[in-house]
């Protein structure tokens, strides 16, 4: 049995995760939490079959971790790393989904997982991890001949941007095509910007609507152009992924570990 402690309780991610979580095999929530005022509230919850449940919400990482074996973490990136560092405190495992963690963050949370074993990954998806190794191996093959551009539409509630998918995306297409990122990409153009340099990657975010998440990665040649899409349907593919994650982060020794390694892609 895995029992789940999660960050941003009465978020669309943090909410859907407990959810789902109700009808997983060996899962539970030990504990739930979000920004102080919510505490001693309960949370109503839908599973599957339509059956609510209530969830008391407690007041921060430290008291709600004490009955759990991993935190799930679909936070801020202003609170994301006070979580990991109560769930380094105890032990115990986690799971990050947050976004738009700064790289010195990033580097803290390298510093966390010399103790404890951390799944840090931008998208939880299976078809967009998989999306991930397409881009790369794919700009392996066409090299710099063909231009790499990467389109995100999302929500228009969404704070970051480029999306955190967007940006592994260009991560491994630069990877792919021998680019530093960020030093070989724009994000966006506008004015008089000139001939399109050949060692360059384009990223440019739309917002707009309800839009879960669609990622478009186009590779433009002479005469044809190749595309990878990845439209997200709801939710519910993030928030299994995250459970699937929680599993085996309780279950591997410490260390960072992304999507591809749950998934087994590496």
């Amino acid at each position: 049995m895995v029992s789940i402690c999660v960050a941003g309780a009465c978020g669309r991610m943090g909410r859907r995760i407990m959810e789902l979580s109700i009808l997983t095999e060996n899962t539970r929530i030990a504990g739930a939490f979000d920004l102080s005022q919510f505490a001693g509230r309960d949370l109503q919850l839908m599973d599957s079959r339509g059956m609510p449940h209530q969830v008391r919400l407690g007041a921060d990482a430290a008291s709600q971790l004490m009955e759990a074996d991993v935190l799930i973490d679909f936070t801020s990136a202003e609170s994301c790393l006070g979580n990991v560092g109560a769930a380094y405190a105890s032990g115990l495992a986690a799971v990050i989904g947050t976004t738009g963690l700064s790289a010195a963050q990033v580097e803290e949370l390298r510093v966390f997982s010399s103790k404890i074993p951390i799944v840090y990954a931008p998208n939880m998806s299976m078809g967009v991890n998989l999306l991930f190794k397409l881009a790369r191996e794919v700009a392996q093959r066409l090299g710099l001949e063909y231009n790499a551009e990467i389109v995100e539409i999302h929500h228009n509630q969404k704070k970051d941007s480029p999306s955190g998918t967007a940006v592994r995306l260009a991560e491994q297409v630069a990877r792919g095509l021998g680019l530093e990122y960020p030093g070989d990409t724009v994000f966006g153009r506008e004015g008089m910007v000139g001939a399109r340099p050949e060692r360059q990657i384009g990223v440019h975010a739309i917002r707009g609507g309800d839009v879960v998440g669609e990622h478009t990665v186009s590779f433009i040649g002479c005469g044809e152009r190749i595309e990878l899409t990845h439209k997200a349907h709801s939710r519910d593919n993030f928030a299994r992924g995250a459970l699937r994650a929680a599993h085996f982060a309780v279950a591997a020794p410490p260390g960072l570990y992304d999507m591809q390694d749950v998934l087994g892609l590496k």
